[in-house]
């Protein structure tokens, strides 16, 4: 069942997160994920809340587990380290 891990957050180093999102997005692409959606959220009810999100869909939780779990990711992760501030979830499709 498709699943999809949600990221948001603030970015504090442009230029670090960079590195770090040249770095990830290839390696998501090994574990079958994509990239569906970034950037500016619109608010349509609740709390305003600026930060960015990024949306990527994968084939299943387990292979978004797979990812986050990979010792390929360890050194990815490093980083955005001191880059931004994240909050991320895995969801699974319906």
């Amino acid at each position: 069942m498709t699943a999809y891990m949600i990221v948001q957050g603030t970015i504090l180093d442009e230029e670090q997160y960079g590195k770090y999102r040249r770095e990830v997005v290839p390696l998501i692409g090994r574990f079958g994920g994509k990239h569906v959606r970034g950037g500016e959220v619109e608010l349509l009810e609740g709390r305003p809340d600026e930060r960015r999100i990024a949306l990527f869909e994968f084939p299943s939780m387990e292979a978004i587990h797979r990812f986050w779990n990979s010792p390929d990711y360890i050194p990815v992760k490093e980083l955005r380290r001191g880059a931004a501030i994240l909050e991320i979830w895995a969801v699974p499709g319906v």
